[in-house]
């Protein structure tokens, strides 16, 4: 297939209801949408699926040797499958593409023709060298939003560089502030800088579809990790702003707020976070302590927090007899924020949880459910990640190739087995 024959196709030949059948229809509030998705590992690929989950139309294209994540593992749901892909791409058609050819960035520019929006987290300079740098773009798919995940951003010191989620926690300072008072600055143990961007992507995309709205361009969606892990350091950067020291860690304790913190009731660990001093006060009564509330030491948060030791000592006398669930109850119902400290499994069997449909389970796919409930537009978890090139034929039928046109790209390597 030459290039020209690429280029040649209509505009108008993808359409997303044919040769799909085999999977649910989409619904929600972005079915007018359609996306490409090519990044990989973990703050595009959770961008692209938060969008499908709402009914986007995202196909996600893998290079030949696929996501890196696919690999991530163990666990494995299935041979070159990990849990950790699993979590992450979902609801997604899915091609395989060797970008690396010419004929495979024809392909590429076919597909951008006709979306609304592509998503990558290719090194710096990546797209230029495929004649698809930020103005050819905006030049050749004036209405297409280019959503752009870097570690750094492409310009300054470290323009360029490639970002880590851990590393980043370093060099944000998040590492810094989490962690024992007296112990080392240790990594939040989920990949959050990540998380962020990929939750600050989707902000930013839904933001630039409605700009076009009114002017009918799209525009460049720019993500750098790093401007993602500043933007979460507070309070700790308020402090530091008005007092030019840095904060120090607390460990599960608040930096500003006493008690806020873990304790340890005769059956395990239980957190109670009390964030103002009527709280404090019916935390008092319901540990039958109420004289505690009225403790000069104790009596306003200023004074609990210079004498946040000799509080701890004595709150932990009161709290460890108690059972987590009766204790969850008594201060439930004197409206004092706590629970039991769950571990993951815990929490995910957790009656709320369930009740809320924050776990699914979708023809043998089981994963975390949709956070954002809407009311007359729900999202919904149709289908689980696809095998890699699970929907080449139907997605480049729908681009309007022939059967044979199919047949000499994949004979040519631009799409693998």
């Amino acid at each position: 297939m030459t290039n020209s024959t690429i280029n040649a196709l209509s505009a108008d030949a993808w359409d997303a209801s044919s040769n799909s059948a085999a999977l649910p229809p989409r619904t929600g509030a972005l079915t007018d949408i359609r996306v490409v998705d090519l990044s990989r590992v973990l703050a595009g690929p959770l961008c692209g699926q938060m969008l499908a989950d709402h009914g986007a139309d995202v196909t996600k294209v893998e290079p030949p040797a696929g996501d890196e994540t696919r690999g991530w593992g163990p666990p494995f749901v299935r041979e070159n499958h990990s849990t950790y892909f699993d979590g992450l791409n979902r609801n997604k058609r899915n091609i395989s593409v060797d970008l690396r050819i010419e004929e495979g960035q024809q392909l590429l520019r076919r597909m951008l023709a006709e979306a609304d929006v592509v998503i990558e987290n290719f090194k710096a300079g990546t797209l230029e060298r495929w004649g698809l740098g930020d103005d050819v773009l905006a030049a050749e798919f004036p209405r297409l939003i280019h959503c752009r995940i870097t570690g750094y951003g492409t310009d300054g010191p470290l323009g360029g560089a490639p970002g880590y989620d851990a590393v980043l926690q370093a060099l944000s300072g998040l590492m810094s502030i989490n962690g024992e008072a007296d112990g080392e600055a240790m990594r939040i143990g989920i990949p959050l800088v990540d998380i962020i961007t990929g939750l600050n992507a989707m902000n930013g995309i839904l933001m630039a579809l409605h700009v076009r709205r009114e002017t009918g361009r799209g525009q460049l969606v720019d993500l750098a990790l790093l401007d993602s892990a500043v933007s979460i350091l507070h309070p700790h950067a308020g402090k530091w702003f008005a007092t030019g020291v840095a904060p120090e860690r607390t460990g599960v304790a608040h930096p500003t707020i006493c008690p806020y913190e873990t304790f340890v009731c005769s059956d395990g660990p239980f957190f109670i976070g009390a964030g103002n001093d009527r709280q404090f006060r019916s935390l008092a009564k319901a540990l039958d302590a109420p004289g505690l509330a009225e403790d000069p030491r104790f009596r306003t948060n200023t004074d609990r927090m210079a004498n946040a030791v000799q509080l701890r000592k004595v709150l932990g006398g009161l709290i460890g007899g108690w059972q987590r669930e009766a204790l969850a109850t008594a201060l439930r119902l004197a409206g004092v924020p706590s629970g039991a400290v769950n571990n993951v499994g815990e929490a995910l069997n957790l009656p709320q949880v369930r009740h809320r449909k924050m776990v699914i389970e979708c023809d043998g796919y089981r994963g975390v459910g949709v956070p954002v409930k809407l009311s007359e537009s729900p999202g919904s978890v149709r289908f689980g990640p696809r095998h890699r090139g699970a929907d080449t034929d139907d997605v480049l039928a729908e681009l309007g190739f022939s059967e044979n046109e199919v047949a000499c790209l994949r004979g040519s390597g631009v799409l693998p087995e």
